[in-house]
């Protein structure tokens, strides 16, 4: 209530909560109008203490069955609401849920990293690099020793030393 006269802007130096802070109302704790006793109306800042946040939740993979056990066994309209809002659950953790319950059971359950899945184990770039050089040159090698081969069913049809061949023809 705001009382024809006062500006509520200002005193916002001296603002002081009147009363311990277990005392005070919501108004007072999240920045909003009050009246004092005397009928004066103040601004009050916001609580400047920040509580510690835990992080995201974690879901063990019994918890997500029992949950998925328990929506499946609502019956009447709003049951499965009231349970999401009693475990403070959103809609899509259950649909999820329910997909990979029914795809694998439990063991689908399981906390898995987010991201992208990889199936194949990460490697190392030069390591892939060497190992796809060195399969180039296997294949190098085995066309060379098919050559060699060639040359040595020819030399021998023909009657030649290999050896002199490699000599440049001298015997």
């Amino acid at each position: 209530m705001v009382r024809s006269g006062v500006n509520a802007f200002e005193n916002m130096g001296s603002v002081r909560p009147e009363s311990s802070e277990a005392e005070r109302s919501e108004a007072e704790r999240s920045g909003g109008l009050t009246e004092s006793p005397r009928g004066e109306v103040r601004v009050m800042a916001p609580d400047p203490e920040v509580s510690s946040s835990v992080g995201r939740r974690r879901f063990s993979a019994a918890y997500k069955a029992s949950i998925v056990r328990k929506a499946d066994a609502c019956r009447e309209p709003g049951e499965v609401g009231a349970l999401l809002r009693r475990e403070w659950l959103y809609s899509s953790h259950l649909t999820h849920w329910r997909r990979d319950y029914r795809q694998g059971a439990e063991s689908a359950l399981a906390d898995n990293k987010r991201g992208r899945k990889r199936t194949k184990k990460v490697v190392d770039p030069e390591v892939e690099k060497l190992r796809r050089e060195l399969d180039r040159m296997e294949k190098k090698l085995k066309g060379a020793e098919m050559v060699i081969e060639v040359q040595k069913n020819l030399c021998e049809i023909l009657g030649i030393s290999p050896t002199s061949v490699s000599n440049g023809g001298e015997r």
